[in-house]
């Protein structure tokens, strides 16, 4: 649960509270059934019996335990236990004063009670789907496993607990150890933010009781043949059965593969050995297959897949069900050696962020489905996980959405603990059982992955590349999946095993601030090539937001105090910690802040400019003589409240980094190169109706900040699908700039701009920001002279009018129109609309606005939706402030 529960009193040491539990009805009753363990009592082992035999059997007390959901590390059932609120752990610096860390230095104990009614011939299962770090389980008084084998965040096994069970009441019991980054295999956050006082350690992920009769299944593996131009795929579907009796067994597979009216039924016999596993394939021929496509390019049909195992016609197990689709994804380097991608056959330009989970590791589906409708509505179609891989619900949401996803490992801890990695302490490095924990876990995310059409590619490391045994385990435990996509070294280029070759990525930089221009400079992190990871360490929230999290104190920091280290941006041994590098181009370029109010207007204009440039830049030169091939925003959100890094808020609400973003990668754009003065026209479609160009209409307009026109041109052109051009130069015109300029772009599909495609307004000085591209480091590349945009303080007051009515409501979604009109002869420069309830003003969040943070030409109107969910607020209003307008709020 992501909520952010009411305030409460934390205690000055952590007491038990609780209360007694009675076992549910039956778990699982006839084979084929597999159950969620529904919940848990949770405790120390500090406060807790240590006769584990004892506390592992049906009927103990654990009324003053904490009860606690499924997926819960301890502390997320802290909170859910009302021990401690988000509004507390979040506020200031309070993660660090009010919680009691050494309480995390013992184990703590997960334990359940279900009921079950074994009967002769019946299997059943305990499975797991990772514990952080490691864990000893219980069943019944009898130790089921320890924790050198029940180990990793994705160490999924299947026990077979047929013999540990009894008619009746049953109790699990789970102690699950401290996590150590260093020398676990768990989920670590390095610089993103501080460390959850647990360091993420619990039962993370679903714990399952399953039954079955004497064959059991493993998950689906999903195979297609389909590449484009094919009327027809052959299909296949693998599953591994095992004969769990120490007879011969003969029996059918079935399966049923649906989609609407189109239907493919499958069967394969199949015979098994006393305790034989084997995989069995069942094929077939499917006509005039629906494709499914990233959501911008087309439709994503997903087909369900169900396979049952019969022995004597009887049902002995059910594999999980699964939805499939098909596409065709293909991957390489081209002459440049950059990474490249196409999906079902066409250049495929990945444009995303880097995703964080919630800092205590809760899930919440409608929470991570915002965060993706958030990421469309940007124009995003890829999301990566840095050794994040949450649970199948993330990959099934991207999979309705068109979303691709980038899964992989992690840096900076156990996962790269190779000799040549410098970053890690010595002693991090990889033992013969760490191999065997890698291999079960990259067999577990396989399995959970494989049939999922919204994985892009997996990347098996991080800043460094696994070793050659490493790479050889990875590759061959996805092999053994049948796993149909790419396998990527690393998400940089500092080395490669022999196996996998160049990855193809770049990790250059930058992560903290650099100028629009950067991103045209052909050096480093510049658009060219794929950048994994990579922007200009922007994402500061509004004052809403702000205050949610940060002090009087804090605030006052913000603005006044540039070089002061700040806990909402990340730990304090990173190199992130402080925003020296973001304020010193602040003041500099736009001049010293004048107040919070000052400040904050002054981070959105630089966090808007930023986050647009560098989309720009990688898709206006996506066709140039060495293309840009992809990037990954670092990053896409944040996982606790944040100062930086970040696209939108922890409390879903945009800001400067959200509009720029979804300016620079609208489908069809027109764009400005800071460099040389270039226009772009840039088309991300993959098709434009029957043809395959259609004609546009480009209207180029600069003024300076009296209004006068310093050059205008219209042109009519052609546009292509998934190709970006340069068609006009007006560098000799933005030399005209005397102190800013402003130019405006406009896109539109017919010769009276009544459809209007896209709508692009920069900001200009007569001299760009100069780069010294030779002390670029890791981070970010050093500015020597700034640009000059401190007149931007001094425009006279513009008077815009605005209105507002309500476009259309329903019971799940209201849309606003708000109408701008800017009345004077000077230009009304970055208005920005909040979306507010009236009553409390506080922001309504998320809202979805067509455009945001608008600078209007003089005479200049314009019409902006904005739409939210309707439950949200029944008195919206709409804040409107601005470089040169006086605030006021319009209600609609």
């Amino acid at each position: 649960m992501r909520s952010i529960s009411s305030i409460v009193a934390v205690a000055t040491a952590i007491l038990a509270v609780g209360h007694a539990t009675s076992p549910p009805s039956t778990i699982v009753s006839s084979p084929g059934q597999t159950a969620k363990i529904p919940g848990w009592s949770l405790q120390s082992v500090l406060h807790a019996s240590n006769d584990f035999t004892e506390l592992s059997q049906p009927g103990v007390n654990v009324a003053n335990w904490y009860r606690v959901s499924p997926r819960t590390t301890i502390m997320a059932g802290l909170i859910e236990s009302g021990v401690y609120s988000d509004s507390d752990l979040w506020f200031s610096d309070n993660l660090n004063e009010i919680v009691d860390r050494s309480v995390f230095d013992t184990p703590w104990l997960y334990r359940e009670e279900f009921t079950v009614n074994p009967s002769a011939g019946q299997h059943y299962f305990l499975v797991t789907h990772g514990i952080n770090s490691k864990a000893d389980i219980w069943l019944n008084g009898k130790k089921l496993t320890d924790k050198d084998f029940q180990e990793g965040s994705y160490g999924g096994h299947k026990y077979e607990v047929t013999n540990f069970l009894q008619s009746g009441s049953n109790a699990i019991l789970i102690q699950a150890y401290e996590t150590n980054y260093l020398l676990d295999s768990a989920m670590g956050f390095v610089d993103w933010n501080p460390y959850p006082p647990d360091n993420g350690t619990g039962v993370w992920r679903d714990v399952e009781i399953s039954q079955t009769g004497p064959v059991s299944l493993a998950p689906i593996r999903f195979i297609h043949d389909w590449t484009p131009e094919k009327t027809s795929t052959k299909i296949t579907i693998k599953v591994n059965a095992t004969n769990l009796e120490s007879h011969s067994i003969d029996g059918t597979l079935t399966g049923k593969i649906v989609l609407g009216s189109q239907r493919l039924a499958l069967t394969e016999p199949f015979t098994l050995a006393g305790l034989e596993e084997k995989t069995i394939s069942m094929t077939g021929q499917l006509q005039d297959p629906q494709i499914w496509w990233p959501w911008l390019w087309g439709d994503q049909p997903l087909y369900n897949v169900s396979v049952t195992a019969l022995v004597n016609n009887e049902i002995s197990d059910v594999a999980e069900p699964r939805r499939v689709g098909i596409r065709y994804i293909q991957s390489g380097l081209n002459k440049f050696g950059d990474r490249t991608f196409s999906i079902n056959g066409l250049r495929f330009l990945p444009l995303g962020g880097g995703y964080s989970p919630d800092m205590f590791m809760r899930w919440d589906t409608e929470y991570v489905r915002k965060k993706f409708e958030l990421m469309i509505d940007m124009g995003m179609n890829t999301v990566r996980l840095e050794g994040k891989q949450e649970h199948p619900e993330l990959f099934e949401l991207a999979d309705e959405m068109g979303l691709m996803i980038m899964p992989g490992w992690e840096c900076c801890d156990w996962w790269e603990g190779w000799t040549y990695n410098t970053d890690v302490p010595e002693y991090v490095r990889f033992t013969d059982h760490d191999y065997w924990v890698a291999n079960y876990s990259m067999l577990h995310e396989a399995s959970m992955m494989q049939t999922h059409p919204s994985v892009l590619a997996f990347l098996v490391g991080s800043d460094y590349w696994p070793d050659d045994r490493a790479a050889s385990i990875y590759v061959d435990a996805l092999k053994t999946w049948d796993w149909p996509n790419p396998i990527i070294a690393s998400a940089g280029e500092l080395g490669y095993p022999d196996i996998l070759g160049l990855s193809g990525m770049k990790m250059d930089g930058p992560y903290d601030y650099v100028p629009p221009n950067y991103w045209y400079g052909g050096q480093v992190g510049a658009a060219f090539g794929f950048g994994s990871e990579e922007g200009p360490g922007v994402g500061t929230p509004e004052i809403r937001s702000l205050k949610k999290f940060l002090s009087e104190g804090d605030l006052n920091d913000l603005w006044t105090q540039p070089d002061k280290g700040l806990f909402h941006m990340s730990s304090d041994v990173s190199s992130f910690y402080t925003r020296s590098i973001y304020d010193d181009a602040l003041w500099n370029r736009y001049g010293p802040p004048k107040s919070l109010d000052d400040y904050l207007l002054k981070a959105q204009i630089m966090d808007y400019e930023a986050t647009r440039a560098e989309f720009e830049g990688f898709t206006s030169l996506q066709d140039a003589s060495r293309p840009s091939t992809g990037v990954i925003y670092w990053m896409m959100n944040s996982a606790w409240p944040n100062l930086h890094w970040q696209l939108f808020d922890y409390y879903l609400n945009p800001a400067g980094s959200y509009f720029g973003s979804k300016v620079g990668a609208r489908p069809e754009h027109i764009s400005f190169s800071y460099d040389n003065g270039t226009v772009y026209l840039i088309n991300r479609l993959n098709f434009l109706g029957k043809g395959e160009s259609a004609s546009r209409w480009v209207t180029i307009d600069l003024v300076d900040t009296a209004g006068k026109s310093l050059y205008h041109q219209r042109l009519q052109l052609h546009t292509r699908p998934n190709h970006s051009q340069g068609i006009a130069n007006i560098a000799q015109a933005v030399n005209n700039i005397k102190d800013v300029g402003f130019l405006r772009l406009i896109l539109s599909s017919d010769s009276k701009n009544d459809v209007v495609l896209s709508r692009n307004v920069y900001w200009l000085a007569p001299q760009n920001d100069v780069l010294n591209w030779n002390e670029s480091n890791w981070f970010y590349t050093p500015i020597s002279t700034y640009a000059d945009y401190s007149s931007l303080q001094n425009l006279p007051g513009a008077n815009v009018v605005t209105t507002g009515n309500r476009n259309s409501s329903s019971e799940s979604t209201t849309t606003l129109q708000v109408h701008l009109e800017n009345k004077s002869d000077i230009p009304a420069f970055f208005i920005r609309l909040v979306l507010i309830d009236s009553k409390t003003n506080d922001s309504i969040d998320p809202p979805f606005w067509s455009d945001n943070y608008v600078t209007l030409f003089p005479q200049e109107s314009v019409d902006l939706t904005v739409s939210f969910n309707s439950s949200l607020s029944a008195s919206p209003a709409v804040e409107v402030s601005g470089g040169n307008i006086e605030k006021h709020v319009i209600t609609v």
